[in-house]
């Protein structure tokens, strides 16, 4: 099996790409334009593994990707590459929208361009698969779960620009038939997980003595995932699910903010002793514009249909992650120059300095 992986340097593409080449046996041609999430440290294990090439491009970039469709000849297609932080997308849209949007309309181009080149038998196997996230569908309630059949309501800038580009994905399925199938996850969490994010912040920031930020009251409720579990999720989805179909992934680990991160507190208690308690340094700060309340997922049409169950829950994966940070300074600790945890989207107004 040839994959062609599009954002397999960042979080949830490079737990994807170990998971192809090292238990599936696949060859990955890996590309990554390598912004500041993009790290090729993360993928430091498969660095003599021949079944793996990495390309550096944009996926906005056309000649770039027909140039890799052309070379590498895939199989299978895993889109994963996005601007994916819902801070950043409030003060700079401008690139969620080029590389989320644009880049995914390129890129679904350049797919059908090859695929419509290939023999019959091949033409009739590939896949393209493509990975986007549950924030397009809003918010819920104190009660309910998303579902395939939940209808969009984003509510950020990222929220939109992946909406749109789960609309480009459908529309390519539906208008030329190309056999496209869509994912939406849960939030989630794991090693190599770029520091600005909730839980490496958090045990970062506690590593420091530093202060946890927590949004608003930390109310907000998500479902977490362990990346590995969406990876082998992604795998099952791409190879046996079926075309035209989306299927939602979740760990079923609902947990309030403010309770992530006290469990997270509690762990560097035990693993990271300080003569303070950590939770001493939560604080709570101005809340995210249009933060949604609550997302969680109905992951049965996966479970049922293709199999998959999440192996982690939440206490065991969270455990995992923070060992992993507290052993791992060497992936963390240049990225932690570059970016120290400082508060990212907040708004100011026309004047303000």
């Amino acid at each position: 099996m040839r994959v062609i992986v599009t954002g397999g340097a960042g979080f949830i593409g490079s737990a994807l790409v170990r998971h192809l080449v090292s238990v599936k046996g696949y060859e990955v041609l890996n590309i990554d334009k390598l912004t500041y999430a993009g790290n090729e440290a993360s993928l430091s294990v498969l660095r003599s593994n021949r079944s793996h090439r990495f390309m550096k491009a944009d996926i906005c970039d056309r000649t770039a990707m027909n140039e890799a469709f052309d070379t590498f000849a895939p199989d299978l297609v895993m889109h994963l590459a996005a601007e994916s932080h819902v801070d950043r997308s409030i003060t700079g849209a401008d690139e969620f929208v080029q590389t989320n949007v644009v880049g995914t309309f390129t890129l679904l181009e350049a797919a059908r361009m090859y695929w419509d080149t290939l023999p019959s038998e091949r033409r009739k196997a590939f896949r393209f698969l493509h990975v986007s996230t549950d924030e397009v569908y809003g918010s819920l309630g104190n009660t309910g779960l998303f579902t395939e059949e939940t209808p969009y309501d984003p509510s950020s800038p990222y929220s939109a620009s992946k909406a749109a580009s789960d609309h480009l994905a459908k529309a390519w399925a539906r208008t030329y038939g190309m056999p496209i199938l869509v994912s939406n996850c849960s939030n989630n969490y794991g090693p190599y997980h770029f520091p600005e994010k909730l839980i490496p912040l958090i045990i970062l920031n506690a590593l420091d003595g530093k202060s946890l930020p927590v949004y608003g009251k930390g109310t907000n409720v998500r479902d977490w995932l362990y990346v590995e579990d969406h990876a082998r999720a992604l795998d099952i989805i791409a190879t046996r699910g079926r075309i035209g179909e989306t299927y939602n992934v979740g760990g079923s680990n609902e947990r309030r903010n403010i309770d992530v991160v006290k469990q997270v507190c509690l762990l560097m208690d035990s693993y990271s002793p300080k003569p303070f308690k950590h939770e001493s340094l939560i604080s709570y700060v101005t809340d995210r514009p249009g933060h949604d309340a609550r997302y969680a997922i109905d992951a049965t049409k996966l479970e049922k249909e293709l199999g998959w169950s999440a192996k982690d829950n939440f206490d065991t994966g969270i455990e995992k992650t923070v060992k992993w940070y507290l052993e791992n300074e060497w992936w963390w600790g240049p990225l932690r120059i570059g970016y120290t945890g400082s508060r990212l989207g907040l708004l100011t107004k026309s004047g303000d300095s």
